[in-house]
């Protein structure tokens, strides 16, 4: 039996006191999986982990490896720990916090200092494998430093709650220098393997219990679980020595293929050519650690086995978007969203091909996926939205690289969208013949991109015609009947141009709310009457490539959102002004949600606000560039280096969500290079 420790109680941090603990990293590996955890080392979400890996279908993916306690000890035998005291069970005045953390290449390094010791630790996930490589460098010492890691591991979902499963049983296995665990048959297997001078193994099993997980509490989830250990590794360092840690669920013949050494240099090439290939405008500064962020989004899903195998079929590749790290997987809307400042920005135009092709072998009654859920095939559908944003997607890619052989090859696909459109698809989509307005809702359902929902309760359901819809909508007209034109098919452009001249007479006679000043958020709503709720949606009806807006109007719109939702760090979902306005997104899932949309800042939403307000301000790049200052500061909290899903609607806006989320880090970078001098 392992010997059971119990932390012992004390006051649980809170992450709203103290902002260390919202000061978090990220890794990933190209195919969904990643490490993640505080820059501290305290472990407080279950997220949180060294190996997350991303394993086909049903696994998905799963935690590996926990985290390591990591213990130093002086040649004069006193010993102190770095990173997490929870794994270790000891207390805070044992620990060593580290003297310096940086991204190297947007690689995480952490720097201890220690009675004449210098120690570097650095991390890396080999691109496209299910392994991490933990190193240590000792920089300087006065003799040798003793290192001890002790693995803590629990194999669960990523997304399981940190007390899942129940007791598990864990087989240690060992063959000369390699080390495997194993546990259910249904589970892959961990493989362990450390590369240092005199390096060893102590057989030492031990169970941590009632680890605590401050931000799973402070969120409303299981906050306390148990992780398991089956002894430690040593290795006795002396100037100029490393040591490295190697976990991986890969084969053994894939974790040997790279020294760490290789390994590095392997990675650290690919990232140089990142920027390489990235526009110039992004080589340096903060764009150039967007472009390694927006690197973290794009994947090859491990997952999907049959979709790779049939995209090489026909000489592709399969790609997708991660939405948001940690939670999220692919989703259609999030992917279109962000594919012009993740792909195209940063030189990544293949992908960006591969990605609107892989979409649309997945097109049905008109839609594409609205997501695919967590260790399944097939992908849900419930999405007003994600559609429309895909024909903007492909314009943006035809117009930068002149791949008229995949429009040509879309448009049929095209044209069936617009077709289901018209005579109605799922969830109620649907033209209404009186105005050919979109309008879209079923009861239960979140169609648009508000789409909070918990416990059965759609916050802001927003069923009938909403703004935005149904600026996407004649945007898509307009982009097909252009895209039939160019092909020489005249007559079914025509009747699309007529369809789109009676969705923008319509729009200027439905949605204009003349005591406000602005654009209704829907009309026709499904409660009857029109949600006359300032939010941010009414600027697409300006910023899209064929704006519905009068062009009169403009300023008006541009005004009110200015003054009542824009912020330096996005723009507000409500005006403050609303009774159901919220300034804070904190507390349980129910609360959150409630929040969500009434209130809480997008940071996506600052790139179409910055296309509208260079439509009525043209030419005034450097007064549009200073709406992303308040971005810079940003990337020193939260997840060092990205852009969070959301943020607080008052000062000082604290970063909530997703700690890194696609189209944020997507339409930031986008409008840095929109706004560069001379664009």
């Amino acid at each position: 039996m392992a010997d059971l420790i119990r932390v012992p109680k004390r006051v649980i941090p809170d992450p709203e006191a103290d902002p260390h603990l919202r000061e978090e990293w990220l890794v990933t590996n190209g195919l969904g999986g990643y490490a993640s955890g505080t820059v501290s080392g305290a472990i407080t979400r279950r997220y949180h982990g060294l190996l997350i890996a991303a394993l086909p279908n049903p696994l998905g993916r799963m935690m590996m490896l926990n985290g390591l306690s990591e213990r130093l000890r002086h040649p004069d035998h006193r010993v102190v720990y770095t990173g997490a005291e929870e794994l270790a069970a000891i207390s805070p005045e044992h620990t060593l916090p580290a003297t310096q953390f940086r991204l190297e290449g947007g690689l995480p390094v952490w720097r201890y200092e220690w009675e004449g010791f210098v120690l570097e630790k650095r991390l890396l996930l080999p691109y496209r494998q299910n392994t991490v490589h933990v190193t240590y460098y000792l920089l300087e010492g006065p003799g040798k430093l003793r290192l001890g890691l002790r693995p803590a591991i629990h194999f669960r979902s990523h997304d399981a709650p940190v007390n899942s499963g129940g007791p598990q049983k864990y087989v240690l296995t060992v063959s000369d220098d390699q080390f495997e665990i194993c546990s259910r048959a249904d589970l892959p297997t961990l493989r362990l393997l450390i590369l240092g001078p005199c390096s060893a193994f102590t057989f030492d099993r031990k169970e941590t219990q009632s680890i605590p997980y401050a931000t799973e509490r402070s969120r409303g989830y299981e906050w306390q679980g148990s992780l398991w250990s089956p002894g430690y590794f040593r290795s006795d360092m002396g100037a100029g020595d490393r040591v490295t840690l190697i976990a991986s669920a890969e084969p053994w013949e894939t974790v040997r293929a790279l020294t760490p050494e290789n390994a590095v240099q392997a990675e650290l090439n690919r990232r140089k050519l990142l920027l390489a290939r990235s526009h110039p405008q992004t080589r340096t500064g903060p764009a150039a650690e967007l472009v390694f962020a927006a690197d973290q989004f794009l994947i090859t899903p491990a997952g999907r086995v049959e979709d790779a195998a049939r995209a090489r079929a026909a000489g592709d590749e399969i790609r997708t978007v991660i939405a948001g790290y940690h939670w999220f997987t692919d989703w259609g809307r999030d992917t279109m969203i962000s594919l012009e400042g993740l792909t195209l920005t940063t030189g990544r135009n293949n992908e960006a091909g591969w990605i609107l092709r892989t979409f649309a072998h997945y097109i049905r009654d008109g839609l594409i996926p609205n997501m695919f859920p967590e260790g399944v095939k097939e992908g849900l559908y419930h999405t007003a939205d994600a559609t429309l944003w895909f024909f903007h997607a492909i314009h943006r890619y035809v117009e930068l690289t002149r791949d008229r052989t995949t429009l040509q090859m879309l448009l049929p696909k095209l044209v069936d969208i617009v077709d289901h459109h018209v005579r109605g698809t799922l969830f109620g989509i649907a033209v209404d013949p009186a105005d050919s307005l979109l309008r879209q809702g079923q009861e239960g359902y979140q169609l648009t991109w508000m789409d909070a929902k918990v416990d059965g309760w759609v916050v802001t359901p927003r069923r009938g015609k909403a703004v935005e819809i149904n600026a996407l909508w004649y945007n898509a007209l307009r982009l097909l009947e252009q895209w039939l034109r160019e092909e020489h098919q005249e007559t079914r452009a025509t009747q699309l141009g007529d369809m789109a001249d009676r969705v923008r007479e319509s729009f200027q006679r439905r949605f204009w709310f003349d005591r406000g000043g602005y654009l209704y958020d829907v009309v026709d709503a499904e409660t009857g009457g029109d949600d006359s709720a300032c939010r941010p949606n009414q600027v697409l009806a300006i910023s899209l490539d064929y704006p519905v807006l009068d062009e009169s109007r403009w300023p008006a719109v541009l005004d009110v959102v200015t003054q009542e939702l824009l912020t330096p760090v996005g723009l507000r979902s409500l005006s403050p002004k609303h009774p159901d306005y919220k300034s804070k997104y904190y507390g349980d899932l129910r609360s959150r949600d409630a929040a969500y949309h009434q209130g809480t800042v997008w940071a996506w939403l600052i790139g179409p606000y910055i296309d509208a307000w260079l439509k009525v301000h043209p030419g005034e790049q450097a007064e549009a560039r200073k709406f992303l200052e308040g971005f810079k500061p940003h990337f020193d909290e939260a997840c060092i280096g990205s852009i969070s899903e959301v943020f607080d609607a008052e000062e000082p806006y604290t970063p909530r969500g997703c700690i890194a989320q696609a189209w944020s880090v997507a339409e930031v970078l986008r409008c840095w290079v929109k706004t560069a001098p001379g664009s």
